[in-house]
């Protein structure tokens, strides 16, 4: 039995590449169309903090002097998601529970997977992506915040905006652009390198290896008279609020 008055309290907020989706598309592209030793050494600079995840996203755009938009297309068109992620639609959607898409990569690929599994009415924060008259992929970071160096969409200033007090908030992610997100959330579900940090941190959380990890054990907490939030992330929360 699902308590509605604890699902209407939960506001959840998910990461997309290598979360929702199997591969990391933003690194993929890269990958496939870029130089891979430019690509991989951008990428270790900003896993050893040595640049920003803007500055990384700007120097991984400029690798690729021209992009072929059909190519680009054709590619993004191969990777899969997880197909539990519609369950999870609509387990949210029938528990009325609010859930966001917080993603350090690109709208450019993001909506065009989005559309093509029929997610609709997805509320979505990333970064954005156009390509050029010259073929030219062109980054802009429109929810950018200089503190939040990890990712240049910053997502805890997504989820101090979109919750209050009364709610407990959820991370879902895997990576590098999650590991200072997570410190603001309640609860986190994490896999891969955000597993790592959570155990490196002291951070509580639970690992899960797709969505069906994750609506069994939203189920059973939702099956509880109430939750417990989590100290840390309370405070954190309430420092960030109080600075709006």
């Amino acid at each position: 039995m699902i308590n509605k008055e604890l699902a209407n309290k939960l506001k959840i907020f998910v990461d997309f590449d290598g979360t929702i989706s199997f591969l990391d598309v933003g690194e993929a592209i890269f990958h496939e169309f870029g130089n891979q030793d430019k690509v991989n050494k951008i990428i270790k600079k900003l896993l050893a903090d040595e640049i920003s995840a803007k500055q990384c996203w700007i120097s991984l755009c400029e690798s690729i002097k021209k992009i072929n938009t059909n190519s680009l297309n054709y590619f993004i068109d191969q990777l899969e998601i997880d197909p539990a992620f519609h369950d999870f639609i609509d387990f949210c959607n029938k528990n009325n529970i609010d859930f966001f898409v917080l993603s350090d990569g690109f709208d450019y690929y993001i909506e065009r997977i989005f559309q093509r599994e029929n997610f609709h009415k997805v509320k979505v924060y990333s970064n954005k992506l156009i390509i050029s008259s010259e073929n030219k992929l062109i980054p802009s970071f429109p929810f950018l915040d200089e503190n939040c160096t990890s990712s240049a969409n910053c997502k805890k200033n997504h989820i101090i905006a979109n919750s209050s007090d009364d709610d407990y908030t959820i991370y879902i992610g895997d990576g590098n652009s999650d590991k200072y997100t997570v410190e603001y959330c309640d609860f986190i579900f994490a896999k891969d390198g955000l597993l790592k940090y959570c155990e490196t941190n002291g951070i509580t959380y639970f690992p899960f290896n797709d969505f069906k990890d994750v609506i069994v054990k939203l189920q059973n907490m939702l099956s509880k008279k109430r939750l417990k939030k989590r100290y840390q992330a309370e405070l954190k929360r309430k420092e960030a609020y109080m600075q709006e």
